[in-house]
């Protein structure tokens, strides 16, 4: 990665006369090689060849640019192809190499084909008939959609599920078919190693506005991978694109973090950065960071709100060009995550607090947190403060040490699982933490920790029963004695790269009667709505009842067809709700009503304006085996 210190920095992005000069590399064979060594060569052409692909197929045009980073980070539906329009009688195909990550462990790690009606995606007259995915998984997801009937898919290579092994046959020179000559619909994907098929004899619906317009479009779509396109005998919308070098035109960055802790060097900082290139005839390139300039702007060293400035200055082939520049803010900060106390552990007891959080009568809190102490005594580490709104009345404040008082403590049944003390307390600097705060709704609460210490061992810690509680005017916080609790248990990548289910949080049991409650970050790139948090429902053995979405959709078998679901309908902005999504405070409640669940979800956003999405009466379920769960897509999530 290259830090070369610019020479000029100027705010309106006056860093065109950065240059970077290219190289040239000499012949690999010369013609005085020896025999063995020329007919290796030849061997090494003839596979090149074989891989690129250089047979001939008539009417093949050059469409020659790459969809997905090359370094296999491009999750679900976040680039796409050009848009191919192929009319009632005709033929398209296309050729294109396939690059498969060579670590993926997902069958789905490949390209789905999306087939649609002569819109764009987003136009409010856009349908899809579906799509078709070159991985075959007959009791998966490999083809989806209301017009794709999944009995007329087949392949040479078949998986039972999406953690089989074979997803690298799927790999190298790829020729992609769309036959509507007969009348229907027959699609052929081949490497010539594996070969899937979809023969649809019957005639499309029509789903265009205008009847008479029978075109549909097709497009692809990588998923952990990236296709790097060859051919085409259909000339796409934004026509062919040559193989002629490029000159860069513009660049946006990806995956720039929000903060940088202090003392971080550039390069640590922004290694994970990737830049996305628009050089000439519409053809973009993903750019790692090794191959831009970046530049802080003022400085990395002081704390506070700062500009990267990177540029890049090469070609579509690498050769040398004019400098193209992009800018992102980030913040140099002092912590990466909301603490309570000094993070020397020298904050005294009852010295600093989290915020008070209502519990509302029947639900439960789930917090988590990293506990640090000094390591004194048993008490130096958390506690929880269980009181009224205003604090002026304290319920009970309970030590994660067996021990607490106040007036309804004396009530209370306390227990935990220590056992040798000083084992313990050596192994509560660094503990992972998980609070349980319950209203009973009956004027009794309870709390319950469970503690992972550094030594790889679970300890607990309950106290049952605490009352004199106001079940209407409930609320707890977080308080330290010479120890300090950050809130950083952190679902999926910081830089926001981690796919479509690709990190969930820990499963919770939800109760029959009972409401779970967690409140979390939500951290995005913001593309695409669904670029958030997902509430995931399922039985304890990991059967799906629902996943609902932080944007008004959902799906599963509580979620479709299901007539007695009401939802809140989404956001009345919905460019306004993306932005404000980045950093937004989200709070997420999951009520078990025994046959049915409802999902409450509180966002407040980075504008300040609190947004709200419900979903409720998912059902069936079963009473007593609801779990609760996040997962993320291309976003992550920051526990507090």
């Amino acid at each position: 990665m290259k830090y070369n210190k610019l020479a000029t920095v100027i705010c309106s992005a006056a860093l065109s006369v950065l240059t970077l000069t290219g190289c040239e590399g000499g012949d690999l064979f010369s013609i005085n090689a020896p025999d063995w060594l020329s007919s290796k060569a030849d061997s090494i052409a003839q596979e090149k060849a074989k891989n690129q692909g250089d047979d001939v197929i008539e009417g093949m045009e050059e469409d020659v640019y790459t969809i997905g980073a090359t370094d296999y980070s491009t999750g679900w539906w976040a680039q796409f192809s050009k848009y191919y329009q192929i009319k009632e009688g005709e033929k398209w195909i296309a050729q294109f190499n396939l690059n498969i990550n060579p670590n993926a462990s997902n069958t789905y790690k490949n390209f789905a084909m999306i087939i649609c009606n002569d819109e764009d995606r987003g136009a409010a007259n856009y349908k899809e008939y579906g799509a078709i995915r070159y991985d075959y998984q007959p009791s998966g997801n490999s083809e989806w959609g209301d017009y794709i009937d999944r009995s007329l898919a087949s392949s040479d290579l078949e998986f039972a599920t999406d953690t089989d092994t074979g997803v690298d046959k799927l790999g190298g020179k790829v020729t992609l078919t769309v036959d509507r000559t007969s009348g229907g619909l027959v699609v052929t994907m081949t490497n010539g190693v594996v070969t899937k098929t979809y023969n649809q004899t019957s005639a499309l619906t029509n789903l265009n506005a205008d009847a008479s317009n029978g075109t549909i479009r097709c497009f692809l779509v990588p998923e952990g991978s990236y296709i790097s396109f060859l051919g085409s005998t259909i000339e796409p919308i934004g026509g062919f694109t040559s193989r002629e070098d490029k000159l860069p035109l513009s660049m946006t960055l990806n995956s720039v973090p929000k903060k940088v802790l202090q003392g971080t060097e550039l390069a640590d900082a922004f290694a994970n950065v990737t830049a996305t290139v628009q050089f000439e005839q519409g053809v973009s390139k993903t750019i790692a960071a090794k191959d831009l300039t970046f530049q802080a702007v003022p400085d990395m060293a002081s704390l506070g709100k700062k500009m990267l400035v990177a540029a890049y200055a090469k070609t579509y082939k690498g050769e040398a060009a004019t400098p193209v520049i992009a800018t992102a803010e980030f913040a140099v900060v002092d912590k990466l995550y909301t603490s309570v106390g000094a993070t020397d552990n020298t904050t005294a007891f009852w010295g600093a607090h989290s915020e008070n959080i209502k519990v509302n009568a029947g639900e439960t809190f789930v917090s988590t947190f990293t506990n640090y102490t000094s390591g004194v005594s048993n008490w130096n580490n958390f506690c929880v403060v269980l009181c009224s709104a205003d604090g002026g009345t304290e319920y009970a404040v309970v030590r994660a040490d067996n021990y607490g008082w106040g007036g309804g403590y004396d009530a209370c049944t306390h227990e935990g699982t220590q056992g040798d003390w000083a084992t313990w307390l050596a192994a509560m600097d660094g503990a992972k933490v998980t609070t349980y705060i319950t209203n009973n709704g009956d004027g009794t609460a309870d709390i319950k920790a469970v503690m992972i210490g550094n030594d790889g061992k679970t300890y607990t810690q309950d106290y049952i029963g605490i009352n004199t509680v106001d079940p209407n005017n409930c609320y707890f916080n977080f308080t330290v004695d010479n120890s300090h609790i950050e809130f950083d248990t952190v679902i999926g990548n910081e830089d926001n790269t981690t796919a479509f289910w690709g990190a969930h949080s820990a499963d919770i049991n939800v109760p029959v009667g009972k409401t779970v409650t967690q409140r979390f970050r939500n951290y995005t790139n913001g593309p695409s709505n669904w670029n958030n948090f997902c509430v995931v429902l399922t039985r304890e053995d990991n059967t799906e009842y629902a996943v609902v979405r932080a944007d008004n959709y959902g799906w599963g078998a509580g979620y479709e067809g299901n007539a007695n679901l009401v939802t809140s309908g989404g956001q009345a902005d919905w460019g306004a709700w993306l932005a404000a999504m980045d950093d937004a405070q989200v709070t997420v409640s999951v009520t078990n009503k025994g046959g049915s669940v409802d999902v409450k979800i509180v966002m407040i956003g980075n504008d300040g304006v609190t947004y709200k999405q419900d979903y409720l009466g998912i059902s069936p379920t079963d009473g007593d085996n609801v779990r609760m769960r996040m997962t993320v897509d291309n976003c992550h999530l920051v526990f507090e």
